[in-house]
């Protein structure tokens, strides 16, 4: 009989780490001229996908755009409103799906074959990879910010333009962006209402 190595029970997790994710933590528009090392966002998608996605596909696909040519590039593709807080942005991650995620599923998910799920279905293809890396992409913002590092997603973006710039030549598509570095906390908006518990949720 193989034995499994018992998974350990968490608690939850003290309010410094709570305020650090969730209730302190800030959507950025303005950033500081801080570089970003590459260890933190390498460190971050190695927690990101640890989430669970469906059929564990990990469609989610992320291109970190750094240099100043490649951020050049992205700005033909911003909405006016988004061009100055992207330029300036240290780094700028454009959340991508990959359509060919299927071929991958014998290696991540090696006890069943589950390629003939999607098989003759381009709909199901597509609607698993753009859920699944929006998914893992919150993982991933989650993640930035438990590695110290602040974000700021958005869209307001042309996701064919992306597409036509970065991966023309890939089965890679844009989802969302977001912007990372290391916020300007004194140039934050005041934070907008929250709706309440009852509003959000049902207990049925």
């Amino acid at each position: 009989m193989t034995m499994q190595t018992p998974v350990p029970s968490f608690g939850s997790l003290d309010d410094g780490a709570l305020d650090q994710l969730f209730r302190e933590a800030r959507t950025h528009y303005a950033w500081l001229s801080r570089p970003v090392p590459e260890a933190l966002l390498r460190q971050a998608v190695e927690l990101a996908k640890m989430g669970p996605t469906h059929a564990n596909a990990q469609p989610m696909r992320v291109l970190f755009v750094k240099s100043p040519e490649a951020k050049e590039k992205l700005k033909a593709a911003l909405a006016p409103g988004n061009v100055e807080k992207t330029m300036t942005a240290p780094v700028t991650a454009i959340v991508a799906h990959d359509m060919a995620f299927v071929d991958l599923l014998p290696r991540v998910l090696p006890h069943m074959d589950a390629r003939p799920w999607f098989a003759n279905n381009q709909r199901l293809v597509e609607e698993t990879a753009k859920r699944n890396s929006a998914l893992a992409g919150a993982y991933l913002l989650l993640a930035l910010r438990a590695v110290g590092l602040d974000t700021g997603p958005m869209s307001g973006f042309d996701n064919a333009k992306v597409d036509e710039l970065f991966f023309a030549d890939s089965t890679w598509r844009s989802n969302f962006l977001i912007n990372i570095g290391y916020g300007d906390r004194d140039k934050t908006f005041p934070r907008n209402p929250r709706l309440s518990f009852e509003e959000i949720a049902r207990i049925a």
